[in-house]
């Protein structure tokens, strides 16, 4: 029993890290997954890999291809936008909740990371507002309290980690994301559900917005149709 507890825990470790290799663009989208090296670089065996790979596999980051083994999944314009009207529904759902039900320490914690977020889009540091965009999403799914909501969000998050466009490299989105973002928060300070919930939704299209524009910038057809290496995911 102990030796099958510790495996399942391998598992997961392998498949946390292949996530993160992927959403870091070191497993590039539609690249073939390479098992035998990436045993040697993980220093295990095929079993646990084996099992990551399912994991992956079923969360869409992944897919299996008969008689050729795993590929990173690729998404496309019409993925993108299908995708992120859901985003838009569920975290727009989450700020609603969030601003129903987190307590005035919950959102004094939520300051610095509003300081911290007008300090990178001031100084047009794109790859620290990316982090520091995420840290703010999650927490807002955090003070929503709602496991359901959270578990849907976090299923379509991995799935845009697909996504390598950078919307905030469009002139002028970096300081509209930073505008809306800290529009949420007031609304969540002001305990206005509805207002926060709308805020969201809007922040979250024009993101798609944003991205529709790169591609015709770019001459893509679609609006993810082509794949640009960075190391986030789609963010804000």
């Amino acid at each position: 029993m102990a030796t099958r507890i510790v495996q399942q825990v391998l598992y997961q470790e392998v498949a946390d890290r292949l996530r993160a290799m992927i959403q870091a663009n070191e497993l590039k989208a539609g690249e073939w997954i390479d098992e035998p090296r990436l045993t040697a670089a993980l220093g295990i065996s095929r079993t646990p890999l084996r099992e990551a790979l399912k994991v992956l596999v079923a969360e869409g980051l992944l897919r299996l291809e008969p008689r050729r083994g795993c590929f990173v999944n690729e998404l496309s314009g019409r993925d993108v936008d299908e995708i992120f009207p859901l985003m838009a529904m569920l975290e727009g759902r989450c700020a609603y909740e969030a601003a129903r039900k987190a307590s005035a320490q919950d959102l004094l914690r939520l300051e610095p990371l509003h300081q911290r977020l007008q300090e990178h889009a001031q100084a047009g540091n794109i790859d620290e507002y990316y982090a520091t965009n995420a840290l703010i999403h999650e927490a807002v799914q955090d003070l929503a309290d709602n496991r359901w909501l959270s578990d849907l969000v976090d299923s379509l998050r991995k799935v845009l980690s697909l996504s390598r466009h950078k919307s905030l490299v469009l002139p002028g989105r970096l300081a509209e994301s930073c505008a809306e973002h800290l529009a949420i928060f007031a609304a969540l300070k002001a305990r206005d559900p509805e207002g926060a919930e709308a805020l969201t939704r809007r922040h979250l299209m024009h993101q798609l917005d944003a991205l529709h524009i790169l591609a015709r910038q770019a001459g893509a057809p679609e609006a993810a149709s082509a794949a640009e290496p960075a190391t986030h995911d789609s963010g804000d």
